[in-house]
């Protein structure tokens, strides 16, 4: 199975650009999105994706965060959001359940520009986190996705040093990602990849940082523990285009 994350800034603008292209040519099973900035009826999706059954969950807000999930087998269950409404407004949350395992797709809130959002955010790890316990709980290993807007460690920031209390580096946002590693999810990523540097997935569209690679890894894909002996890859899409962020891929056998 090939299962793909895009934080895609906006469904509606990336349409008009390589989106199509690029799903046709890496045909996943499971593509989940996040930032969509829509609702579903706003979405003219092209007759070559057709194959894909779509889920949304939309923010509240007009033209703001949402989610969605494209996937080839229709799953047992859709829930949207965590059940908490403090939580569920913004449309930042989708799980499908299938037989044998949880799909959850996740646009973690942002902490803002001095750390405005930082309680709300701190709030938010512990609440999803629970969640993604629940879930386990229920039987079934649980496969996460999505911009978790932090980076974990110095090696996945260009530029450490000068982001030391910025938004998305902040040591509490560092913290609750390290709580979901030690509740026992594996990021993928560094189990393939533990020194790789310079491996992004988000860049500020600001003094051409893309261009040098001045970026940040915070799109992660994250996996119960007990998936781990499946997973066959897992990789950053940076030649991808079309966001400020680019996909990421997973590959296991299931």
């Amino acid at each position: 199975m090939k299962l793909i994350s895009w934080n895609v800034n906006g469904i509606r603008a990336v349409l008009k650009k390589n989106f199509s292209a690029f799903v046709l040519e890496h045909d996943p099973d499971f593509l989940c999105l996040q930032e969509t900035k829509a609702r579903p009826e706003q979405v003219e999706l092209p007759l070559e994706l057709g194959h894909y059954r779509t889920y949304w969950n939309s923010a509240e807000k007009a033209g703001y965060s949402g989610t969605a999930i494209f996937t080839k087998t229709e799953p047992l269950d859709v829930r949207n959001g965590m059940g908490i409404e403090e939580h569920d407004k913004e449309g930042r949350v989708i799980a499908l359940e299938y037989d044998k395992y949880f799909i959850v797709t996740v646009y973690t809130p942002n902490s803002k520009n001095e750390l405005l959002r930082l309680p709300y955010r701190m709030g938010w790890d512990i609440a999803f986190r629970n969640y993604l316990k629940a879930l386990e709980s229920e039987g079934k290993p649980v496969m996460i996705c999505g911009d978790l807007n932090v980076a974990h460690e110095e090696i996945d920031l260009a530029r450490p040093k000068t982001n030391r209390f910025s938004a998305g580096f902040s040591d509490q946002e560092r913290d609750g990602l390290r709580e979901l590693l030690k509740a026992g999810f594996i990021d993928t990523f560094r189990h393939f990849h533990p020194d790789t540097e310079a491996a992004y997935s988000w860049w500020s569209y600001r003094a051409g940082a893309r261009g040098n690679n001045v970026g940040w890894r915070i799109d992660y894909w994250c996996v119960s523990p007990e998936l781990t002996p499946k997973l066959t890859s897992a990789s950053i899409n940076s030649d991808i285009l079309g966001s400020d962020h680019c996909p990421v891929t997973l590959e296991i056998e299931l």
